[in-house]
């Protein structure tokens, strides 16, 4: 099987959350692991609920973005795929589907605040995560014409 990207199905919940879980523990480390671990069930349910898109290779799942209507709720690539390109594809797909985007990234993932401005997000307000008390940013992309 090659690379793809497809929507998410029922059969890859398990395999997404553990990307969900590993990935903020490892990106957010400014956040204590507790935190995650203690809404892992909670996202399990919610997953299912937003628009998931997978990247797939040879039957492996290496990452996904999931949608609230224009919001990425989230974009995530297992830590042995980074920097090769999954999670631009993941972006890049979705760009085709939306003509404006939004997001919140923390301040302090920097690896994330620089990805998304160099894929031509900006941002437009800064904010406190009332949950972790981290400063976020709220960020904006349009479909140039």
């Amino acid at each position: 099987m090659k690379k793809m990207i497809r929507p998410f199905v029922e059969k890859d919940l398990e395999s997404v959350a553990q990307i969900w879980l590993s990935s903020n523990i490892t990106a957010q480390g400014f956040i204590p692991s507790s935190y995650w671990q203690s809404h892992y069930e909670e996202v399990k349910q919610l997953l299912p609920q937003a628009t998931l898109w997978v990247f797939e290779d040879k039957a492996e799942i290496q990452g996904f973005i999931g949608l609230t209507e224009q919001m990425i709720a989230g974009l995530f690539v297992a830590a042995d795929f980074r920097c090769r390109g999954v999670g631009k594809r993941l972006l890049d797909h979705v760009k085709n589907f939306y003509d404006n985007l939004a997001l919140q990234v923390y301040r302090k993932n920097v690896r994330a605040l620089h990805f998304y401005l160099r894929e031509g997000f900006l941002i437009g307000k800064e904010q406190v995560d009332p949950e972790t008390g981290q400063t976020e940013y709220i960020m904006y992309w349009k479909k140039s014409v």
